[in-house]
This record gives C-alpha cells, structure tokens and sequence, in this order.
C-alpha cells in the first residue's frame, strides 16, 4: 500500500553518480543552476540532469551536504547526485538523505570523502509513494514559511538602507531643496526638517549645521574576551556568541549560538544582552549585528554601548557604510583584524535630533518586523527539526501534524 513502511537499503532507495566537471573557463552565460556540494554556485547554460533533483556533497567541508534543485541542473563534480529516485518521492528523499549521518561512511583518509559504494548497503526503512509525499510537504512547508520570512526580511533590510543612504549619505532632500524642489517621499513636516545648504567638514560636503565626531566620542567601543583555557570552560549553559554565529545568522539579528560556556567561564568574558549591538573584528570582518540572546561574546567581536548623540538603528547603519573600508584598514595579511582603536578612529555623520529620530521611527517599524520574522523562523526551524527524524521514522504520523499556514 502507499503508506506501509518497508526494509530496504540506500541502494534501493536512489541511484547516486559523481557529478561533472565544469571548469570556470568553461561555464557559458545561462540560467541553469550549477549545483555543488556546498549548493548552488552559479550558472550554466547547459543541463545534465532534470529536477527536481538532489546533490549530496563529496568532499571537503561540504562533505555530506544534501542540496535539493527544483529545476534542471548542472551536477559539478564536487558532489554525488540522483540518477534515479526508483519511484520514491524527491522531496521525501531530500529530507530522508539530509538526516543521514554521512560522517560514518567517509572512505577518505586526510580528506573526508562520500564513496556511494559505502553508502549503498546502508540499511533504512521508508514508507510507500503515499506517505512520502504527505512528508515531504509537511516539512517544506515549514521551509516555504521560513524562505518567506528571509525574503520579507532581505527587502525590509533593503528599505532601511535605501532610507538610510537616501538621508544620510546622498543627501536627496538637502540637494532637492537646494535645488528648489520638494523633497520625494515625505510630508512638509518632515521635509522641514533638512537644510537647503552644505558646508565643508572631515567627510567633505555635508548639510550645513550637521556635525561630524569620531565614533570613540559617540559610544563605549570595546572587545569581547575569551576565557583561558577556553576547554576548561566550554559545554555550559550560557551562549558563546562565535564569529562563526554571524554567517549561520543569515541576517542582522543572532537569536542562538552553537556553543556554551560554563558560569566561570562567562564571568571571565564580555557579557552581551538583547539588543546589544556587536561588530565582527576578524574572519568575516566588518559584520555588524544585533544581540538576541543574554550571553558572552568571543574576542572576535567588537561592541558599541551607551551610544550617545547616535542610536542603535544609526550606528548598525553607519558600520554597514564603513564595512569595505574597515575590512580594507583591518591589520593582518593572512585574516584580518580590527580593533578598537582602529574603528573608533572612524568619523562618523551625525545629524540633528530631529532627523535621527524621524530616522528611527521608520526604521526601527522594519526592524521590529523582521525580528517578528526571525523569531518565527527559528520556532519554525525548531519544529521542522523535531519533527523530521519522527516522521521519517514513522514515530509520528502525518495526520497528526497540523497544516503549516502560510
């Protein structure tokens, strides 16, 4: 029947084949996802396999990586994909082969590597066609919600700085004014606000009457701290904010960590609170952050407190203007650096109360917003990961599941 669970091994349950090559020189302008071990990572304009298919990841850091297209692709080499989904269904074998621990079947040495005659004897237990389908639409469902969260989110982001760079770094109502005409996408109160006129300063023409100060002068900058040894202190119970946490945050706002550190070892580090605003000094240098969590930050992390003249919302702003150029003055050749001295040094554009609060009152309706989004997702994400190894377990039944409203 379509919903009864039955013994097999992976070999019954997919054909896998090495992808192929597809050197840079060789790639020709198109729109057909090259898909490797880490996901897409570019285009083609030729296809070697149909969608929906999947590509698993062969090597390297990627290694065990499970990447679903939904369209046609180029399989590179740099990872297994399906040839055959032997009637199974392809978004129930995403999910099924995406919670397989592939760490147990690297036939590498130096260098993890995914051999698909490892993994064929693999012995799993699936349902029938039926209940495939109804699995795999409850769990992309969840995953539909939280892609939709991230875009609302990329475009809320994009309306912040466009409002931001349109203010504060092109000037558009103080030049419209100058010009004599009136200025776009605001009310005469608002308008009001903005001079007619520029005047020299540090950073070169700015409004007349705005003033300019080092960032040292506008907040307390500071770095975060490592408790040594840091073995002695981990797996504990209060959040370790890692460098690495800035690029699995996948946007402004880190609701949780990978890590924790014990007690002792928190209180020998830099306590962080929701709303703290943070600023990646090396690695992904020039990343800045917002704090959802109580917790301690790592020394790779710079953070702004008791801000003044300036607000939270301005100053994540600014450091998002200042990004190229920090990551340019950072020290160190091999991975850069920054520190405080370094950043604090930075002039910074500071406008009359007045505009920084009509500023913040918009942003911050975007910001809310995509906090609202975040935490979602992550409840999302929590569910979708408590969920997937019940279902695909048969542990949990699909009936049991409510729908995912959108």
């Amino acid at each position: 029947m379509g919903s009864e669970w039955g013994d097999i091994t992976l070999g019954d349950f997919v054909s896998l084949q090495r992808g192929h090559d597809l050197t840079e020189p060789e790639r020709r302008i198109g729109c057909v996802p090259v898909m490797g071990s880490a996901g897409q990572n570019g285009f083609h304009d030729t296809a070697l396999a149909k969608g929906p298919g999947i590509v698993i990841g062969r090597s390297g850091a990627s290694f065990g990586q499970v990447h679903f297209s939904k369209e046609d692709f180029w399989p590179h080499n740099t990872g297994l994909y399906v040839t055959d989904f032997k009637g199974n269904d392809p978004l129930f074998a995403f999910y099924f082969l995406k919670a397989l621990d592939f760490d147990r079947f690297n036939s590498g040495s130096a260098q993890p590597s995914l051999n698909r005659n490892f993994i064929y004897p693999i012995p799993i237990r699936v349902p029938g066609p039926t209940e495939q389908e109804a699995i795999g639409s409850i769990l992309k469902a969840l995953d539909d919600k939280i892609e939709l969260n991230r875009r609302m989110n990329a475009t809320l982001e994009g309306m912040a700085r466009a409002l931001f760079q349109s203010w504060f770094v092109d000037f558009d109502p103080v030049r419209a004014k100058l010009d004599g005409r009136k200025p776009e996408g605001m009310n005469k109160a608002a308008a009001a606000l903005f001079p007619d006129a520029f005047e020299e300063s540090s950073l070169g023409l700015v409004p007349k009457g705005w003033k300019v100060k080092v960032l040292s002068e506008l907040c307390q900058l500071g770095r975060g701290a490592s408790p040594r040894p840091i073995n002695d202190y981990m797996n504990g119970e209060v959040p370790w904010v890692k460098i690495a946490d800035a690029t699995a945050a996948g946007g402004p706002f880190l609701y949780k960590t990978k890590e924790k550190v014990k007690k002792a070892g928190a209180e020998k580090s830099v306590a962080v609170a929701p709303g703290d605003l943070i600023l990646s000094n090396s690695a992904t240098c020039g990343v800045p952050m917002f704090v959802e969590l109580h917790g301690c930050i790592h020394d790779g992390w710079l953070y702004f407190k008791n801000l003044r003249s300036i607000s939270k919302l301005y100053l994540f702003h600014v450091l998002i203007e200042l990004a190229d150029h920090l990551v340019h003055i950072a020290d160190g050749s091999v991975q850069k650096n920054l520190n405080t001295n370094l950043v604090g040094q930075q002039h910074v554009l500071v406008p009359p109360k007045e505009i920084a609060d009509a500023f913040d009152a918009q942003a911050t309706v975007w910001f809310s917003k995509m906090r609202q989004n975040g935490l979602e997702s992550r409840t999302l994400a929590t569910l979708r990961d408590t969920l997937l190894p019940k279902l695909l377990s048969g542990e949990l039944s699909v009936a049991s599941i409510p729908k995912v409203k959108a």
